[in-house]
């Protein structure tokens, strides 16, 4: 299996030390940021193990990589630059999206193995397919092929032709991705986020009935909603914490509020950490999704009675 490992936060973090509105302040700050950042990558890439040792290895890498972006050098900053565009910037919720294709390795998921000409990564995968009008030709809107954005997924790649009957010169061809696992990833889940996953999810199961579809938040921002009532497959909140209330991040914005709130803020992030336990479970997933051994012969399925 291939897996791309794409400089998603890498960029974002670069971009910013170009960046003109940076405060002066902050511009040396961030180039350190960036050195860190290198180290980082250098060590996911570099890392040894196997199951859950390996993960755990991962995630204490991630951790402590977060929480040097997240409380040193955006909440940390004397200026108010960082905290208040950090979502426009998307420097803290890209590390995640950077770290998830390090999960899909073979030695944690053995029955990666099994798979052949299949991509890891950020994918634009197939959502669906609609006919147009009988008037327009098919490579002019006769022919809509829908595809939606993933954060990650396991795909594979195809390529579809449709022509007219009898044959003519016109007709429509395509490449595109059919995820039969994908991801959406939140730093902060709400309700408004929620249904827009499970109406994503419902566009990927009615094309793609086999696949998985879980949701990874960092923090939980609405009440739970059961997913047995969406096609999202599992939502898994990877601090087990809820988000902390408007009324104490409204202090935040300011360097003042941010100081006087520094040490009840830094507390709070390590007391409630990314779970190894919570990527355990989504490596469950993968695991029922991607099985190790598999054997649908008509004799085994009549040895265990069930298929």
């Amino acid at each position: 299996m291939k897996v791309s490992h794409p400089e998603t936060h890498g960029s974002k973090l670069k971009a910013l030390a170009q960046n003109s509105s940076l405060p002066n302040g902050d511009r040396q700050r961030v180039l350190d940021a960036i050195e860190k950042y290198e180290e980082w990558r250098s060590a996911l890439s570099e890392m040894s193990g196997e199951g859950k040792d390996l993960l755990g290895r991962l995630v204490a890498l991630l951790n402590d990589y977060k929480n040097s972006i997240d409380l040193d050098l955006i909440f940390g900053s004397k200026n108010d630059f960082l905290y208040r565009q950090n979502g426009q910037l998307k420097l803290s919720n890209s590390i995640l999206e950077e770290f998830l294709p390090y999960v899909f390795d073979e030695r944690m998921v053995p029955g990666f193995k099994r798979l052949s000409n299949v991509i890891c990564g950020p994918q634009s995968s197939f959502a669906g397919l609609s006919f147009g009008s009988p008037f327009l030709d098919l490579d002019a809107g006769g022919v809509f092929l829908k595809n939606k954005d993933q954060d990650f997924s396991v795909a594979k790649t195809h390529r579809i032709t449709i022509s007219d009957f009898p044959v003519t010169e016109k007709s429509f061809t395509a490449k595109f991705c059919v995820s039969h696992f994908a991801t959406e990833i939140k730093t902060n889940l709400d309700k408004t986020m929620f249904q827009e996953a499970s109406q994503t999810a419902n566009e990927l199961k009615r094309a793609v009935p086999g696949s998985k579809y879980i949701l990874l938040c960092e923090y939980l921002d609405m009440t739970p909603i059961t997913t047995k009532l969406t096609s999202i497959d599992e939502v898994v909140v990877l601090r087990k914490a809820k988000r902390l209330a408007s009324n104490v991040r409204k202090a935040f914005s300011t360097h003042e509020g941010r100081q006087s709130s520094k040490s009840a803020y830094t507390k709070f992030v390590l007391d409630n950490p990314i779970h190894v336990s919570s990527f355990e479970r989504f490596l469950a997933h993968l695991d029922e999704c991607f099985p190790e051994a598999g054997d649908d012969t008509v004799d085994t399925v009549l040895e265990r009675g069930y298929f």
